[in-house]
Formats: structure tokens, C-alpha cells, sequence
């Protein structure tokens, strides 16, 4: 996963949000671990499927959210979660279930696709918006 994220780091140039799809348990929580550990986060990286938004310190000042949606029901309970005013932060958003999102999926995003192909072997698929 460590060459995934040095690679999607290089791919997402400047582009400060990230969508995860994929199924539950394939591999969201432990790709932005390692996208964290890339981009020099020191604290322990967890989902925050309970808290739906996680905020980490990376260097240099910024920060890192990373944004569980699954429990969500509506864009209505979305916005409630203040999404959109992160988005606009200029930190790096990691949304897993993005799906959710619906209308308030921001134009400029990396979409990322991570497929369970086997046990312990995932395909993973990105494209810039």
C-alpha cells in the first residue's frame, strides 16, 4: 500500500480531495493509513466511522481530515457535518463513501476504486476529475 500512496500523491498534483470507493473491509481504512504515513502523519490513523470525521496534523502546519460516511443517511446529514466547509480548507480530504456526498461532491477530486480480488490482493483504480 506505501507505493499506492506515494503514487496517488504524485497523481493528485494539487487536487485536495480524495473519494474512496469500495465495498466494506476492502482496504479504504488501511490505504489512507498508509497515504497518512507518506505524507508524514506521526499519529495513528484510525476510522473514524463513529466521530465521521477524523482530523491528523501533517507537516508544515497542515492538516489531514479523513471522512467516514457510511452511517450517514442524506446530503442533508452531510452538510450537517460541515463537509463542504472542509473541502474549502485547502487541507487533503480522504472521504470514504463517497457516494454519499451526492450534490455536495466538489468538481475537482481524485476518484479512487479499491476492489477486493482475492485474499489479501486488491485492484485499485484512480482518475482525476
Amino acid at each position: 500500500m506505501e507505493h499506492v500512496a506515494r503514487e496517488l500523491t504524485e497523481v493528485a498534483g494539487m487536487t485536495k480531495i480524495w473519494l474512496l470507493f469500495g465495498e466494506m473491509g476492502s482496504g479504504k481504512t488501511t490505504l489512507i493509513r498508509a497515504i497518512g504515513k507518506n505524507l508524514g502523519v506521526k499519529e495513528g490513523i484510525h476510522s473514524p466511522t463513529f466521530s465521521i470525521i477524523n482530523e491528523y496534523d501533517a507537516p508544515g502546519g497542515k492538516k489531514i481530515y479523513h471522512f467516514d460516511l457510511y452511517r450517514l443517511n442524506s446530503e442533508k446529514e452531510v452538510f450537517e457535518t460541515g463537509a463542504t466547509e472542509y473541502f474549502d480548507s485547502g487541507d487533503l480530504c480522504l472521504v470514504e463513501w463517497p457516494e454519499k456526498l451526492g450534490s455536495l461532491t466538489p468538481p475537482d477530486h481524485l476518484k479512487i476504486r479499491i476492489t477486493a480480488t482475492g485474499p489479501g490482493t486488491r485492484k485499485i483504480e484512480y482518475q482525476r476529475a
